[in-house]
């Protein structure tokens, strides 16, 4: 067929265009339907004449939660006043036997008829329907990797009844600061996990040098310090969708190189492990050891401030004391 024969020909092939399409068409004016193909008669389940009666409702076949995009400012309309504009609109559909349908629009204003619209309908059930599934699936696994986190956190605490609830606590302010530091919910997500089992690695510590009252010797402190690193060996094994065994392994390395157990120093540091160095820092502080007593929230507020910008984040440091002040209700 030759530019000219379209040409020629051009109101049949654009008639079989619209009949034969799978995009459901209509079109509209204040008036309400002025024309529909026989896909969108296919997607409601209503026939030409039931549309065009005086008794049917356009409304009818709009989800209620949806049916604000076609009710105009002034009032209540029963009419297929869908705004023209250039992006997509997404909606449901009620077909006639009332199942439901989403479908995505797109609108045009007809340039012969400035007060009709085109609206052309694409049925993107099948998308939306897997969409639905796999957010399904993703909450599963999140639960239950969740409750595999609760597990190990658990089974660290058991053998260390004097730092029993410290992971939990730690995780709550680790993903306190990062909420007030505006971090997206997913890196919320990540901190509070890896904060959950920051010390699993201290299962591989004796317990009797782990509930010592007195002071360590070289040797026991190395292993202490040897914990991260553990940690980080079993962790390191498990797919999390985020680097939760790195942060594990960073959580004791300070922004000045003098942590361990790599030394690493400020930008060798992953973001989410400055913060939960802080609130480990910061929730130890606070609560009773066999060695010492727990410090007051005054004097933890000093001791972070001090080295505010030396060993720890900056930020993490200005939003963690704002917490500690609002908790103990400090001035």
């Amino acid at each position: 067929m030759t530019s000219e024969d379209i040409k020629n020909n051009g109101q049949e092939i654009i008639k079989a265009i619209i009949e034969n399409t799978k995009e459901g068409i209509y079109v509209a004016s204040t008036r309400g339907l002025e024309f529909i193909n026989p896909a969108f008669e296919q997607l409601t389940g209503y026939s030409q004449k039931e549309i065009f009666s005086h008794m049917f409702n356009f409304l009818q076949l709009i989800h209620p939660d949806d049916r604000h995009l076609f009710l105009s400012h002034k009032g209540q309309s029963n009419k297929p006043s869908l705004s023209p504009g250039p992006g997509l609109v997404e909606f449901r559909v009620i077909n006639k036997k009332g199942e439901l349908r989403y479908v995505e629009a797109s609108t045009s204003t007809l340039k012969e008829n400035p007060n009709q619209t085109l609206v052309i309908l694409r049925d993107i059930t099948p998308r939306k329907k897997a969409e639905e599934e796999l957010t399904e699936t993703l909450n599963k696994l999140r639960k239950a990797m969740g409750a595999t986190i609760q597990a190990i956190s658990l089974t660290v605490e058991s053998r260390d009844p004097y730092t029993a609830g410290h992971q939990r606590r730690v995780s709550d302010l680790a993903r306190a600061i990062a909420t007030r530091l505006s971090f997206p919910e997913e890196q919320v997500d990540e901190i509070r996990l890896a904060a959950l089992v920051h010390d699993l690695g201290k299962i591989s510590v004796p317990a009797e040098i782990l509930n010592k009252a007195g002071r360590l010797s070289p040797h026991e402190f190395n292993l202490i310090k040897d914990h991260p690193r553990i940690g980080y060996e079993i962790l390191k094994t498990i797919e999390f969708p985020w680097p939760v065994a790195e942060i594990v392994y960073q959580h004791h390395e300070r922004i000045d190189g003098s942590g361990y157990p790599r030394g690493l120093r400020d930008g060798q540091i992953h973001p989410m492990a400055r913060i939960l160095s802080v609130a480990d820092v910061v929730e130890a502080m606070l609560s009773h050891r066999p060695y010492r007593s727990a410090y007051s929230p005054a004097e933890v507020i000093q001791e972070i401030k001090s080295n505010q910008g030396v060993i720890y984040d900056a930020e993490a440091v200005e939003v963690c004391v704002g917490i500690i002040k609002e908790k103990y209700q400090l001035s």
